[in-house]
């Protein structure tokens, strides 16, 4: 477990540092979140630092158990905050906890190192995300169930080609890690870096 508390505070150091470089016009583009800017995202990261079960428990009641919803209701709470406060509450809370603590703390390594590239990717500002935080990031999504991973890597065998890193069995789907977990985590944008028999499997499954 603290290895993996290390990477969150590692991956979220480096979100806010990142965060931190952006002109003020970056903070209203469109992200990889359909229908979310980069402040959106960033709001989102932060607001499941407090949640605790209980909290949770109440969202998912409102938000009709679909997660689309909770994220919306989370949002609306403070829509307006400013990118200074987005990022003091990102280095604020660096280790994980509430529902970013959960699996030890996986959810919140993955959940920051994905929201991450969903930013930077339709910014055009990629990065080399360290292999210790991408071989976790993948094990633990090719288990996540609340965001559908679980379903779109079932029955494929997922090679990673820059890392020393495979998993599964079936059909096999090959290419960088970082595109790996953004096409398992339902970004069709990644779908392109990669190859395989088990490459058309994917991209059917984020049809679904």
């Amino acid at each position: 477990m603290e290895s993996v508390a290390r990477l969150v505070r590692e991956e979220r150091t480096d979100f806010a540092a990142f965060l931190r470089t952006l002109a003020p016009e970056h903070w209203d583009a469109r992200t990889l979140c359909p229908e979310w800017t980069v402040r959106e995202v960033v709001s989102h990261v932060v607001d499941y630092d407090a949640l605790r079960f209980r909290g949770l428990i109440v969202q998912a009641v409102r938000g009709g158990l679909r997660l689309d919803r909770m994220n919306a209701l989370s949002l609306a709470k403070a829509p307006e905050r400013t990118p200074d406060e987005l990022i003091a509450r990102i280095e604020g809370n660096l280790d994980p906890r509430g529902l970013t603590a959960v699996f030890g703390g996986r959810v919140g390594l993955l959940d920051s190192l994905v929201h991450q590239q969903d930013i930077r990717r339709p910014l055009g500002l990629p990065r080399e995300v360290p292999a210790e935080r991408l071989r976790h990031a993948l094990a633990f999504a090719r288990h996540a169930r609340v965001i559908g991973a679980d379903k779109r890597a079932r029955g494929l065998l997922v090679v990673a080609t820059d890392l020393d890193w495979s998993a599964g069995s079936g059909p096999e789907v090959r290419g960088p890690g970082e595109a790996l977990l953004m096409a398992i985590a339902g970004r069709a944008v990644a779908l392109d870096e990669l190859s395989g028999p088990g490459a058309a499997i994917l991209a059917s499954r984020l049809d679904d």
